[in-house]
């Protein structure tokens, strides 16, 4: 059978109307969702499932002041209403959760530490705060991972209760989990460290948490090998010997589905990564149970021609989701595809910049 952005998507127990997929993306409008998170969501409910954007879990874990989270009751009440509104547009939305770690900083965590696997410093960073540019600060080591587990495990509690439909873990672009991942942020020599099965189980612990909440066919995770984002990065070898050996644990617990990302070379600041052929991968994954999502650079004629060879189960777009509210009807459709970007309102504004990028036809009268 022929697939294309149109053709549906069996994900778990959920039918997928299309598949697009609308990626994670951080915009600083608020940390408690509302009005204008319910029109920015809606207004992309085209897509086949949609992933919210990155949403902590916790206060603090942040490089800036006006993301979300889900770790309070009116963040709960926000959140919820946005996913009724999703599903009363025939849509669907996954949640993802996100920690920081060690490019987190003490200036936007009241002054608390930011942590990490190892007290090793990220390299490259530029934080914007009231008092100018500033950089990484030293982590503290974390005494006791289980605790972020826990703190993951609450999370995805929390999340259910707002009617997400599944999870995802943001495990990808030097994030806490991608710190035990990667054998150059950690450095432990206890069971959290060194061996490629003591550096994956952090994020297997988390997934398996989250599966006991939700399902594990409603549980997701986003990888990114490549590295070269907040200082991260393997030797070739490396990469190939931690993602392989990952992948066909995640593969072995039935997850919905596993999202890689390609190299992004406009994110590597400090020249670290490597472009890993994403692809190599596939072949450890059963697709009747855990599907195969890929995302990062993706135009229309790309993306659909990875789907028509097979190479992949859906398309995850970030950067022409902001752009295109009525993206995926664009993909179906043919249409022309707006690319321009308002740079100066991705991170900070209201409506400008967010909610006010037209649809085709409201760009077409």
């Amino acid at each position: 059978m022929s697939i294309n952005y149109s053709t549906t998507l069996q994900l778990g127990p959920l039918t997928l109307k299309n598949r697009v997929i609308m990626a994670s993306l951080t915009r600083n409008r608020g940390m408690i969702p509302g009005p204008l998170q319910i029109k920015y969501y809606t207004q992309r409910a085209g897509a086949g499932l949609i992933l919210s954007e990155a949403t902590l879990i916790e206060e603090g874990g942040t490089q800036r002041r006006l993301v979300p989270g889900i770790f309070t009751e009116e963040q709960i009440k926000g959140w919820k209403a946005v996913v009724d509104a999703v599903h009363a547009h025939n849509s669907l939305m996954y949640i993802q959760l996100r920690h920081l770690g060690r490019v987190a900083h003490p200036k936007f965590q009241n002054g608390r530490p930011n942590v990490g696997p190892s007290p090793i410093t990220a390299k490259g960073g530029k934080l914007q705060t009231p008092e100018g540019i500033i950089g990484y600060a030293q982590p503290k080591e974390i005494d006791d991972p289980e605790y972020y587990v826990n703190k993951y495990r609450q999370a995805t509690q929390y999340a259910k209760q707002a009617g997400f439909d599944g999870v995802e873990l943001h495990a990808a672009n030097g994030y806490l989990p991608n710190q035990f991942l990667d054998n150059t942020s950690n450095q432990r020599q206890d069971q959290w460290g060194g061996s490629v099965e003591n550096r994956c189980r952090f994020i297997l612990r988390i997934i398996d948490e989250m599966s006991e909440i939700y399902r594990n066919d409603r549980v997701g995770i986003k990888l990114s090998p490549s590295g070269g984002y907040n200082d991260m990065g393997m030797s070739e070898s490396d990469t190939i010997e931690t993602y392989t050996y990952l992948i066909k644990e995640l593969n072995q617990r039935k997850i919905a589905y596993i999202q890689l990302t390609r190299y992004l070379y406009d994110f590597d600041s400090t020249h670290r990564g490597i472009d890993v052929d994403i692809f190599q991968f596939k072949q450890f994954i059963n697709s009747e149970h855990t599907k195969f999502f890929v995302n990062a650079f993706y135009d229309a004629d790309e993306g659909e021609q990875v789907l028509k060879s097979n190479q992949a189960d859906a398309i995850v777009f970030g950067r022409l989701y902001i752009t295109n509210p009525d993206l995926a009807e664009r993909l179906i459709n043919k249409k022309e595809i707006n690319k321009t970007i308002d740079r100066d309102t991705y991170y900070a504004g209201e409506e400008k910049g967010y909610t006010d990028y037209p649809t085709y036809q409201e760009q077409s009268n």
